[in-house]
């Protein structure tokens, strides 16, 4: 599909051709054109990539900690009456919100534009740490740190997610894997943070200094972040059903769901996988950070190789070596040093459906289309999001070793998830030939 656009610049007014899902965008071809005369390549960008950055550190890095919260509500008994699984529905229960409520962001920024929803997210997001750490009952915390706190995560990421894609032509993919990085990074330090807080003073204090340090994060970021909105002008509708038809859709879709349950397994079982094996908690949230290290270094470098070799190539690759990486070394790890060595290699793999997501769907339907996509993309990823932790609790075993199913689901989850993009690849060059014999 070829769409005209036309598009203002600061000095002047100039159409141009844009063609998303070409097999130059796709697999990597051609990246050394000329810019159009509307199209930028970095620049101030690049301020925008560390502002999402920081952005998703304090959303989803935070989100990331969940595992040592889960560890501590479990092990301590902290809310009588509560189930395990009822505990981690609490995690997805956040997870899902960031998710579930895109297309309300979506209409939202389209609405009042992209800086009041952010201050919204900013609010709701510290007002849910802060009525956490005053949390009596299981139901207060349901509310709280599970539904309140992904409505404010939600404003906060999805309103901005879509920001970097329109500073960069041909380095969307560094550019998303380097702000994408803000999760494994802010994962690593609030693991730990959270862990010390809660051994060194208690959980409620945990929340609060958590709640400050996001919120001056936030304040920060929301005022540098700037979109190009009025040069691009993308539809921003909440939902386009047309998409819904394109099988690039559907298969990126399914490689997204099954992505998020291998993820989310994965990150919020570690923790508790250790205290299984008999560590301490400490030792779990120590794996669990170093997850998150892993993801803050392997998202650039699978960014940067997908603008090299081709996001397909690089993205089906990465999925899958997520996929053995759960196989081989977590299922062998019944010691300390096995999981730590999982931790830090998985982890640059585990999280790539987060950092490619955006160029993928970029690639395939064009900068106007993109929200809408992102959108359906975000709905539909809800549902793996909320159950997905359930899902592997409701998986151990009750004797020794408790995670191997876990370990064994997971790592079927994300192979699977590679073999579902292999058609959109077959498809693209196919496409490409048939292009070339015509021309």
């Amino acid at each position: 599909m070829t769409v005209l656009q036309t598009c203002a610049s600061d000095d002047e007014t100039t159409e141009y051709l844009e063609t998303p899902a070409s097999e130059e965008t796709l697999d990597g071809i051609g990246v050394e054109e000329q810019l159009q005369p509307d199209e930028h390549d970095g620049g101030y960008g690049w301020v925008c990539v560390v502002c999402q950055l920081m952005i998703t550190a304090s959303t989803w890095g935070v989100n990331g900690a969940f595992g040592v919260y889960l560890t501590h509500y479990i092990s301590t008994n902290a809310f009588p009456g509560t189930s395990e699984i009822a505990y981690s529905f609490i995690g997805g229960l956040s997870q899902s919100q960031i998710l579930l409520i895109a297309p309300l962001v979506t209409h939202a920024t389209r609405v009042f534009g992209t800086k009041p929803p952010l201050v919204v997210g900013a609010v709701m997001e510290a007002g849910a740490l802060i009525g956490a750490s005053f949390a009596k009952q299981s139901w207060q915390l349901f509310l709280s740190q599970g539904l309140l706190f992904g409505w404010g995560c939600s404003f906060l990421y999805i309103g901005t997610i879509g920001i970097i894609p329109q500073w960069f032509a041909r380095r969307k993919g560094i550019a998303n894997g380097i702000a994408a990085a803000g999760s494994g990074i802010g994962g690593l330090i609030y693991s730990l943070s959270t862990e010390a807080m809660i051994s060194n003073i208690n959980v409620a204090w945990a929340f609060r200094i958590t709640a400050i340090c996001t919120a001056a994060v936030n304040i920060i970021c929301i005022i540098l972040i700037k979109d190009r909105n009025k040069h691009i002008q993308p539809t921003q509708n909440a939902f386009d059903l047309g998409l819904v038809r394109r099988p690039e859709l559907l298969l990126i879709s399914t490689w997204m769901f099954l992505s998020i349950i291998g993820y989310t397994c994965v990150l919020f079982s570690l923790p508790d996988n250790a205290v299984r094996i008999g560590l301490t908690a400490h030792q779990g949230s120590v794996l669990g950070a170093l997850a998150n290290l892993g993801m803050a270094i392997g998202r650039p470098i699978v960014g940067y190789f997908s603008d090299r070799v081709g996001r397909l190539n690089m993205v089906i690759s990465a999925t899958l070596l997520a996929g053995i990486w759960c196989l081989c070394l977590w299922t062998s790890g019944t010691s300390y040093s096995a999981l730590l060595a999982f931790s830090i290699l998985g982890g640059t793999t585990v999280g790539t459906c987060w950092a490619m997501v955006g160029p993928m769907l970029a690639d395939a339907f064009g900068m106007k289309l993109l929200p809408s996509a992102l959108s359906i993309v975000w709905t539909i990823s809800a549902v793996p999001s909320a159950f997905a932790e359930a899902m592997a609790l409701g998986l151990r075993r009750p004797q020794a070793p408790v995670y191997l199913d876990v370990q064994i689901f997971s790592g079927c989850m994300f192979i699977g998830a590679a073999l579902f993009l292999v058609p959109l690849r077959f498809k693209k060059r196919i496409e490409a030939m048939v292009l070339s014999e015509k021309q």
